[in-house]
């Protein structure tokens, strides 16, 4: 049943507004014209064809109150004041007049919105003269209380109309410098990431020269070493070439990068030990458990892997400590998973799951055709979970991928 009349409200917050005043309208002027013709309690002359022409011009303009809201105010005001004035009943047709000073009150400046006041004081301080005899000083003060009741819902839903509209305004500034900080970090990150593979592509063409200058050397005297050589360098620049072109995908992105260019030597699964003793002198217990037939993985493969710890020990320092962190890197026959947990509370996890480091991640993992989820664990704590094929896909990836 509550579901049934949230929809309902939602249906009717949807339907259009011009609609509803349009409908507002006419059950105004039809309420107004009954009682018109069912009150004859006052010596009041009886309704006929002007007090009907004037009671449609007094009510209809609320129709148009949200896009003429003035000119709907004056118009109801101006025939109400004449329907009081030919001596019909005062008592009808001031409703509009209220309906459409809210109106002008949150849609129009202050200033206009007091000559609306005022002109819906004289209408009804002048039904309140005409009304019955010893009642029309109590009259115009209840005249008095509604309008300035109208007036200051007016003012109230205005007030609320501008915070709304500057809530709105900041959340799609945040939102905009949200996107251009992501934008930024990835840009960053691949900028980050072609320097690497460029220390990668530079190794292995070190490689090929010397095992191409061996083979040219020992070309007659040894042929099976120059073969030997030459099969090294087929490999290694095969590998090369997927690198390079990886890199060049990766230096699509019109980014300058800042700085004199020296950075540390790439880093890679060798060096896992050395990074988990470095987080743990920093506090933070971590324990390295490593399955399956630990084998030489294409080096971009393992500065990815390596990468995805780092940061997500990192996180764990930053979001998580004091917390117990837990490394597993598990190769299978096709795959090598990595999983960092750790046991922090969800409190201090409350910063884990969105950061630029997070994002970074991503981008060396799609780079290399794998997969990477991250998110808080039921019973307490964080975890990232990445798979890398232990073969990079041929050519580079397109930058989409599952997260």
């Amino acid at each position: 049943m509550r579901a049934t009349v949230t929809a309902l409200i939602r249906r009717a917050g949807e339907v259009d507004p011009r609609i509803v005043d349009a409908l507002l309208a006419v059950a105004l002027t039809g309420m107004t014209l009954v009682w018109a013709v069912k009150d004859d309690s006052g010596p009041w002359r009886r309704p006929d064809a002007a007090a009907v022409a004037l009671t449609l011009v007094a009510n209809l303009p609320v129709a148009v109150r949200r896009r003429a809201p003035v000119i709907a105010l004056a118009v109801c005001s101006a025939a109400s004041f004449w329907h009081h004035s030919l001596g019909y009943q005062p008592n009808v047709n001031n409703f509009s007049i209220l309906l459409t000073l809210y109106t002008v009150t949150v849609l129009r400046s202050p200033r206009v919105a007091v000559a609306g006041i005022a002109a819906a004081a004289a209408v009804w301080w002048w039904a309140s003269l005409m009304s019955t005899a010893g009642m029309a000083e109590l009259n115009m003060l209840q005249s008095a209380l509604v309008i300035l009741t109208a007036w200051v819902l007016g003012m109230g839903t205005r007030r609320l109309a501008d915070r709304n509209r500057r809530l709105a305004e900041l959340t799609e500034r945040l939102r905009r410098q949200r996107e251009a900080e992501a934008s930024r970090a990835v840009a960053e990150e691949r900028v980050r990431i072609a320097r690497e593979l460029h220390d990668i592509v530079a190794h292995h063409m070190s490689v090929i020269s010397v095992q191409a200058g061996l083979a040219r050397y020992v070309f007659a005297s040894d042929p099976h070493t120059a073969s030997c050589a030459l099969a090294t360098v087929a490999d290694t620049s095969h590998e090369a070439l997927e690198e390079m072109r990886r890199l060049l995908a990766v230096l699509r992105v019109d980014h300058r990068p800042g700085g004199d260019g020296l950075y540390d030597p790439t880093p890679g699964l060798t060096q896992l030990g050395q990074l988990v003793e470095r987080v743990r002198g920093a506090g933070v217990p971590v324990d390295l458990e490593v399955t399956g037939r630990p084998r030489s993985l294409n080096p971009g493969v393992e500065l990815c892997a390596y990468r995805v710890v780092q940061e997500s020990l990192t996180n764990v320092i930053k979001h998580a400590f004091p917390a117990r962190a837990r490394v597993r890197l598990h190769y299978g026959g096709e795959e090598l998973l990595i999983t960092v947990t750790d046991d922090g509370s969800p409190s201090q996890e409350s910063g884990n799951g969105g950061g630029l480091g997070l994002i970074g991640m991503r981008e060396r993992v799609r780079l290399y055709g794998g997969r990477i989820v991250s998110g808080p664990l039921a019973r307490g704590g964080f975890e990232v979970s990445a798979t890398v094929p232990l073969s990079p896909p041929e050519g580079p990836r397109d930058g989409r991928g599952d997260e």
